[in-house]
């Protein structure tokens, strides 16, 4: 605790630094197609360059859109951690629960939808989210 303040908002700024990591991850890493892409295509990458010759390129840009949004959902999910969900202002908990479903929720519910390669380390990012609601219900 920082100040006498709940471990929730510091569990929260983790959920929000793993967030804006994962943001990251797709605007510099995150190749446009994961083998498990073309596995739930059933495809293969040579079928995919014939016939759609600029999805690759297409997908790249996709892709730094995408994480500059999870990364801009890091950053802010941080910023509330730190500031109403720590000061526990009117509406920060339905707020941070509501943006948990929308962003992390919803990402890892998805990769367990598609059998992803990720879905249970997803699952881990999404556990500090969850964690902090729990923390800030049981501190009062």
């Amino acid at each position: 605790m920082i100040k006498g303040k709940p471990y929730s908002a510091t569990v929260l700024a983790l959920a929000g630094v793993i967030l804006a990591g994962i943001g990251l991850y797709f605007i510099f890493l995150r190749p446009s197609l994961l083998p498990e892409d073309l596995r739930y295509m059933g495809s293969t990458v040579e079928n995919v360059k014939q016939n759609i010759p600029g999805l690759f390129k297409w997908l790249q840009k996709v892709f730094w859109v995408l994480g500059s949004y999870i990364f801009t959902t890091g950053l802010l999910t941080v910023f509330i951690s730190i500031t109403s969900f720590r000061n526990r202002s009117h509406g920060a908990f339905i707020i941070v629960a509501l943006a948990g479903i929308s962003s992390i929720g919803l990402m890892t519910i998805v990769n367990f939808m598609i059998g992803s390669d990720f879905k249970w380390l997803l699952l881990i990012f999404a556990m500090p989210w969850a964690i902090a609601l729990i923390l800030y219900r049981f501190h009062k």
